[in-house]
């Protein structure tokens, strides 16, 4: 590991300044960026800690969850009332790593690492979640389906900062798959939301490259409020070819489909037994 300079700002303002510096790099809980400066797989010069900004917090407001860029794991996955508000996130926050990880990671370190594999990913993106950022240019907002182009390459700017993440509440799920239940990665994981303020229904994927991604021809499939099981066989059959899956030493390209088919099907039939607007779907 190369030498790197460590500093820790006390505002915003002054993190943002310390971020527009080039190889500057914001050090959140560190479970992935450390290993990977160890490894040679991140350079930095100059490690910029968030510990000490206000960026701590997960709350409810109104229909939203907002979740500060350092809040850890395990204080989202403990937030009153998650379970059954937002049941398809509350799965994939318990499905990232051990509950000592959970204690140490943070949400917008897991985002901002941007893996094609993130249990998180799929599921803020099915759900519409919003990312908003900091930075000398002002604030801003966008769409998490946008905020990453690769692995490990987030959509922000020279001196920019992920604050916080706004989950809007939904019927949802997520289903994954991988060699060993814990301490593992992902070989293929399927969210499935449905709301009034998106798409009746939408589907995204992790496991595929180069980023997780919304499967829009199989959340078009799904035509009716409340799909039968033909039509939900149907988006699983597309779903399976649209994806864009490779084949490394975790799992084959075919084995990825076959996986995909299955867990969006039981995905959106779970979603579909869940109470929606006052009654039972």
């Amino acid at each position: 590991m190369d030498p790197f300079r460590w500093v820790a700002p006390e505002s915003v303002d002054e993190a943002y300044r310390l971020l527009a510096v080039p190889g500057a790099v914001a050090l959140g809980g560190g479970t992935d960026l450390l290993l990977d400066l160890e490894s040679g797989r991140a350079e930095a010069t100059t490690l910029v800690s968030l510990r000490k900004l206000p960026l701590r917090f997960v709350r409810w407001e109104g229909a939203e969850l907002r979740i500060g860029a350092t809040a850890p794991l395990s204080a989202v996955e403990s937030v009153a009332g998650l379970s059954g508000r937002i049941p398809g996130l509350a799965t994939a926050v318990r499905a990232v790593g051990s509950p000592a990880l959970r204690h140490r990671a943070t949400l917008g370190g897991n985002m901002a690492r941007c893996a094609p594999t993130s249990d998180l990913l799929p599921v803020l993106i099915a759900l519409g979640a919003t990312a908003e950022i900091g930075g000398p240019s002002g604030p801003r907002a966008t769409p998490v389906e946008a905020f990453a182009e690769g692995s490990r390459r987030p959509r922000l700017r020279p001196g920019e900062l992920l604050i916080s993440v706004r989950v809007p509440a939904a019927p949802s799920a997520y289903l994954w798959q991988r060699v060993r239940p814990a301490h593992d990665i992902s070989q293929v994981g399927v969210a499935v939301a449905r709301g009034p303020s998106r798409p009746p229904w939408t589907i995204a994927v992790g496991g595929v490259l180069p980023r997780p991604m919304r499967l829009g021809r199989a959340e078009a499939a799904l035509r009716s409020e409340v799909p039968g099981d033909a039509e939900i066989a149907e988006a699983a059959e597309v779903a399976a070819g649209e994806a864009s899956f490779g084949t490394d030493r975790r799992a084959s390209e075919a084995y990825r489909r076959t996986l995909l088919r299955a867990l969006v099907g039981r995905a959106v039939r779970a979603v579909r037994s869940m109470e929606v607007g006052g009654r039972a779907a």
